[in-house]
């Protein structure tokens, strides 16, 4: 590839965002030392409304739809985007055509410094924790009940100043690995047990969206791609779109690949909003040298388990839980 050519990434503008995006250039450079890549920001739908939780805006591409457009109209290149905040179902001609090595996908609680060296079991009951999403209340009204919750939006920059200035929060209960990858690990009270309070569909990876009929940008992305990873998410994308689930509903998913053991698990939990009822299903399957199949075969391995996996969670009575939140909520 011509030394003058430069190819434009399409990003959120938060700073958590283009702490993402410029890692995930830095790895593009370092795979293409040839190209030169130009960050191109932009704010969605889910950066300008911050006075509503998320599940009553009213789509599912909230943090995604402006970036769309202009990768179809061709203003970028390809986008960096949060996993957990790409719906199952993409525009026609856009693909993900890289996931990146994942990091922590657990939940983390951070304490309001009034209970400083306490933890959530601590807290007493009526404790009011900030979150705007659906999972969190309906797990932890699963696992543990007593708390109330509000609403809690903004960057976690904003988040964290409404917790530290006023008493309006007892704690957050944010992704371990947005608060990491802004340096602020300190902040971290406690990591939630990911088998037990499962964290968001691709919660901890960083994917790359471009459009499918453009196989010069695609072939450099292709290198980021991390095969375990990549396994794991497609399975738990295709377990929600099965349960007919956006990235609001109260899923709940935990994946590993053992590689000594060269299996990979995931399990799944749908819950109610009250927390009362759960449907559970854990699938495992061996994947003989998972470093060395294709893009492609992990991809398919995945899906086929995340089908399976959706599957059994409707049989179980996912399907009847699913539609009461569906009616609560729109």
């Amino acid at each position: 590839m011509a030394e003058s050519i430069i190819v434009k990434v399409g990003s959120r503008s938060s700073e958590l965002a283009m702490i993402q995006t410029k890692s995930v250039v830095a790895a593009l450079e370092k795979a293409n030392p040839s190209v030169k890549f130009e960050i191109i920001t932009m704010d969605t739908i889910g950066d300008k409304v911050q006075d509503r939780a998320l599940q009553k805006i009213g789509q599912t591409n909230l943090f995604t739809k402006e970036l769309e457009k202009a990768l179809a109209i061709g203003e970028v290149d390809l986008l960096v985007h949060s996993l957990k905040d790409v719906p199952t179902t993409l525009p026609d001609g856009m693909i993900l055509a890289a996931i990146c090595k994942r990091e922590d996908p657990s939940d983390a609680v951070v304490l309001h410094p009034k209970w400083h060296g306490k933890s959530l079991e601590s807290l007493p009951q009526g404790s009011v924790i900030g979150t705007s999403s659906l999972r969190r209340i309906a797990l932890m009204r699963s696992i543990r009940p007593g708390f109330e919750f509000q609403t809690v939006r903004g960057n976690l920059n904003t988040r964290l100043k409404k917790l530290d200035e006023s008493d309006q929060y007892d704690a957050l209960l944010l992704a371990t690995a947005g608060l990491q990858r802004l340096g602020w690990d300190d902040r971290i009270s406690q990591r939630l047990d990911n088998s037990v309070f499962m964290y968001a569909v691709g919660q901890g990876a960083l994917t790359i969206e471009t459009r499918s009929n453009d196989p010069r940008i695609i072939s450099l992305i292709k290198p980021l791609n991390d095969k375990p990873t990549l396994l794991m998410c497609s399975a738990e994308r295709a377990c929600l779109l099965n349960l007919g689930g956006g990235c609001s509903v109260p899923v709940g998913i935990n994946s590993s690949y053992n590689s000594t053991t060269a299996v990979v698990s995931v399990e799944c939990v749908v819950c109610s909003l009250d927390g009362g009822k759960r449907v559970y299903h854990l699938i495992e399957k061996p994947v003989a040298n998972l470093p060395g199949l294709s893009l492609e075969e992990c991809h398919s391995i995945g899906e086929t388990m995340g089908n399976e996996l959706g599957m059994e969670l409707l049989h179980k009575g996912a399907k009847a839980i699913l539609a009461d939140i569906k009616e609560v909520t729109n």
